[in-house]
């Protein structure tokens, strides 16, 4: 009996991401000799897990061909060469920062890529960086003039991208989910409890120490911000890989009824609770590490369909057909644009009947308004 390839994908995904847990059952079962290894390395560089999948592979019994074994090997090791020099530029962007009074925090990316057991093996991506009004002007003042290229600012979510040595740097003074108005005040409260004394932890890297929002907050803004994407365009494996491995380092320390209560506030616990059933049911998540994680058969249900959007979608909707964007231009591109987004949030409103239709109105009446 052959393994269905998606299934053993999600087996070496999980062996990779609890390498380091008790339990020596890596669940790789079925015959692989007949699995399609290129589809498994498909999957796992669309959903940017290349570097959790070999590692997966190194904990199993079961070998993909050598040809494309060593070349599985050598994209992991260009991927631990770039976090090398990403993290060395981080670590001098942060004191550089520092040296000119500009205060700020490192979100997601690499200070979450800290809680895996090998945090060199997971792709990285952009390098966000939190701070308050003050420090967002300032940054800007100071980084602008070096960088190679600007893009144009979103002045309301206080956004500004740019490009220095090929690293692409996202300067926040908002986060919003942007999707709900209770949502973005418990966001809005969770940055300003960040930004204060004491709301940070530190990552101690090459005699630096990059600032990192402490856990309770970081567990929000890790959730909010892939949960936007999730409904916007698609989110892949690895934002949810982090959530979990988040979750998982930090479980002895979070503040629950914090947790809980940012959650009722914000109208989100039956998104975090659909999450929670898809990391421990198919990511082999602890569930004595998932806050509020339920069995019922609805939510298994409800995490099955939204896996399986993460799995068509790709990373950040790498698998969506975007073709209409070179067909089309002015109002045609609009009406096509809203048309394929109107689609999305209907199936969306299946998952989520209360919160996709709300999430949807809130969207559009932003569109319209700005």
């Amino acid at each position: 009996m052959s393994i269905n390839n998606q299934v053993l994908f999600y087996q070496l995904v999980r062996a990779g991401l609890w390498a380091e847990t008790e339990s020596t059952d890596l669940g790789i079962q079925g015959h692989t000799d007949s699995a399609d290894w290129e589809k498994v390395y498909q999957l796992a560089e669309e959903q940017s897990v290349i570097g959790l999948v070999l590692a997966g592979i190194e904990r199993s019994n079961i070998k993909p061909p050598q040809e494309l074994l060593l070349q599985w090997i050598g994209e992991v090791q260009m991927i631990e060469q770039q976090n090398k020099v990403m993290n060395d530029f981080v670590a001098q962007l942060s004191k550089r920062l520092r040296q000119n009074k500009i205060y700020s925090l490192l979100v997601k990316g690499q200070g979450v890529a800290q809680c895996y057991e090998k945090p060199l093996w997971r792709t990285s991506g952009d390098i966000d960086l939190l701070m308050d009004d003050n420090n967002y002007e300032k940054a800007k003042d100071l980084l602008i003039p070096k960088a190679d290229e600007v893009q144009r600012e979103d002045v309301g979510k206080k956004h500004q991208a740019i490009i220095i040595k090929d690293f692409d740097i996202e300067l926040h003074g908002k986060m919003p989910f942007g999707l709900s108005r209770k949502a973005d005040k418990v966001i809005e409260a969770v940055i300003e409890d960040s930004l204060k004394l004491g709301g940070a932890r530190v990552w101690a890297y090459n005699n630096s120490d990059i600032y990192l929002p402490k856990a309770d907050n970081d567990v929000i803004l890790v959730f909010t911000h892939f949960l936007r994407h999730f409904f916007i365009e698609g989110v892949g494996l690895r934002q949810i890989c982090d959530w979990c491995r988040l979750l998982w380092t930090y479980r002895r320390t979070l503040n629950y009824e914090l947790l809980e209560s940012r959650l009722k506030k914000a109208g989100l616990m039956s998104e975090w609770q659909a999450f929670g059933v898809l990391a421990v049911d198919y990511l082999g998540m602890p569930f004595e590490a998932l806050p509020f994680y339920t069995d019922s058969k609805g939510m298994k249900r409800k995490a099955r369909h939204v896996l399986e959007r993460v799995m068509t979608c790709g990373n950040f909707g790498h698998n969506n057909d975007l073709s209409y964007r070179a067909k089309y231009t002015g109002f045609a591109y609009g009406f096509v644009a809203f048309w394929r987004r109107t689609v999305d949030f209907i199936g969306l409103s299946r998952l989520f009947p209360i919160d996709g239709p709300k999430f949807f109105t809130t969207y559009i009446l932003k569109k319209v308004c700005k």
